[in-house]
């Protein structure tokens, strides 16, 4: 049991914190990331992509229903948003000390750790251990 409490803990917390992110991004719009986007030459309606993996994923992950599925989108998501924003930063501490992308990391690595592990027992699809 301690085990799917753990994994229930990881769940809500990682995926709570990402979907913060993207209510933001529905309040605000996502022009800045097609702004982004244009610069590396890619069209700008790839970035609603981003609903995907700071929405529908984040959600998933809470309810526990297609938990790896949406965990990968966040992992998706992470590895999009370090290349397009952030790579000037990847080899970089930051003021305080730490890495200078502690919080990408954190998301990234906890949305893996996730996808690996699955939802566990106390999540919508725990109930027969399927789609989760």
């Amino acid at each position: 049991m301690s085990d799917d409490v753990g994994k229930l803990i990881l769940r809500v917390s990682v995926a709570l914190l990402m979907l913060l992110h993207g209510i933001a991004k529905l309040q605000g719009g996502v022009g800045g990331i097609a702004g982004m986007l244009a610069g590396y030459g890619l069209p700008g309606f790839l970035a609603y992509g981003v609903y995907l993996g700071e929405v529908v994923g984040p959600i998933l992950v809470i309810i526990g229903l297609f938990t790896r599925i949406g965990a990968l989108l966040m992992v998706g998501n992470m590895l999009v948003a370090i290349a397009l924003a952030h790579m000037s930063e990847l080899f970089t501490i930051g003021q305080m000390g730490g890495w200078a992308l502690e919080t990408q990391g954190l998301f990234l690595f906890g949305s893996v750790a996730i996808a690996l592990l699955g939802a566990g027992r106390l999540s919508i699809g725990g109930v027969h251990g399927r789609y989760n």
